[in-house]
């Protein structure tokens, strides 16, 4: 079968998909015109079985009805919170759209592919399911890939998601832990009630403890931490009352995970005497790979990476990430991210693709499906 040639011909269908997918909005959390939008072009291939769930994940299957499921995956939402339609152009060489790389692009190759083999008559000997999830950047919390899982997880022995650029891999996930942290205090005017305890210099003075944290160091990991967004008070010439920050921390090593957790409940601990109450929120938890068989990632990892440099002619870059991989690692289930566009400016409003770059990653995406089928 010669990949390239069948992809010639779903090129201009490919990018007409793209730019239909670019303009609907899909903040995290609001995926659902995107996710019905995929239904639909599921249910127009024929594919009855097509559902969306709970979480706003739009579900298709090729190949027998039951027995072990191959999942593959790409993402609806993007990082930008507009509800209203992103602004998109494009010349000959390039695409500009925020969000055209990461997912956009991944989702219609994926979808590309689906309907390549539907509308010529390939059926997989195994069983794969196809997810549009929700819910992978930021705050989403990986809401989609843990839905999925808890309704198939049972049965799905690999997954493979489609997001990122083609010289890289991801297959080693990067846990987390996001809290929002709100600081109290009674506050009052800045001259009149001089002395009263100010909720941002304690706020601040927790920041400072954070970034004076020594992270553990294991050998082959990585243990890292930010301090994300800070808020608060009212004027120039009142006492804040109120203070908050978004903090985090991450690592590819799961007793650093637990060690980072230590040390910032100790510094939340040590800071409540200070002020009047502290609210400490988990606002998001991605966990680290426990349990994988090394042998079967490492021959996934071989598998995608050699396909990557066969149709991309590019150096690959097999790293450690968070991505919708965490949550299948953190099952013992082997998961790769795989990259499948070329372009740059992820997470900007100055995001921008290279057309053919899809080419590429149709083949990438296909290769690797059928693979599997």
């Amino acid at each position: 079968m010669n990949i390239k040639k069948i992809i010639e011909a779903e090129f201009d269908s490919a990018l007409t998909l793209l730019h239909d997918l670019c303009l609907i909005p899909a903040p995290s959390g609001k995926e659902e015109k995107r996710a019905e939008y995929c239904l639909e072009f599921f249910k127009g291939l024929g594919l009855e079985d097509a559902y969306i769930d709970e979480s706003k994940n739009a579900v298709c299957f090729l190949g027998p009805k039951d027995g072990d499921i191959v999942l593959f995956m790409a993402h609806t939402d993007t990082v930008f919170p507009d509800e209203a339609p992103l602004p998109y152009s494009e010349d000959e060489k390039n695409i500009y759209c925020p969000g055209v790389g990461d997912d956009t692009a991944c989702l219609a190759i994926m979808m590309s592919c689906i309907k390549y083999m539907v509308q010529n008559g390939i059926t997989p000997k195994r069983r794969l399911m196809f997810v549009a999830n929700s819910c992978e950047e930021g705050l989403g919390n990986l809401k989609g890939c843990r839905q999925i899982f808890k309704d198939y997880g049972d049965k799905i022995v690999r997954m493979y998601t489609f997001d990122g650029m083609c010289d890289a891999v991801v297959n080693k996930s990067v846990g987390s832990h996001r809290y929002k942290v709100t600081i109290k205090t009674e506050g009052g005017h800045s001259f009149n009630h001089f002395g009263n305890r100010n909720a941002i210099a304690v706020l601040t003075e927790i920041i400072g403890k954070i970034y004076t944290i020594e992270v553990p160091k294991v050998k082959g990991s990585k243990t890292t931490y930010n301090v994300g967004t800070v808020e608060g008070g009212t004027s120039v010439n009142t006492i804040a009352q109120e203070a908050s920050a978004l903090v985090e921390y991450r690592s590819d090593n799961v007793t650093c995970l637990s060690e980072m957790e230590k040390k910032f409940s100790s510094i939340f601990d040590n800071a409540r005497e200070k002020c009047k109450e502290l609210i400490v929120e988990r606002v998001g938890e991605r966990p680290c790979m426990d349990g994988v068989d090394e042998a079967v990632l490492s021959e996934m990892t071989e598998n995608v990476v050699s396909v990557q440099k066969k149709y991309g002619d590019v150096e690959v870059a097999v790293n450690s990430g968070s991505t919708d991989c965490n949550i299948p690692h953190s099952l013992g289930i082997p998961a790769i991210c795989v990259g499948v566009y070329m372009g740059g400016g992820m997470h900007t409003r100055e995001e921008w693709l290279e057309k053919d770059s899809i080419k590429t990653g149709l083949c990438i995406a296909l290769e690797l499906i059928l693979d599997e089928g």
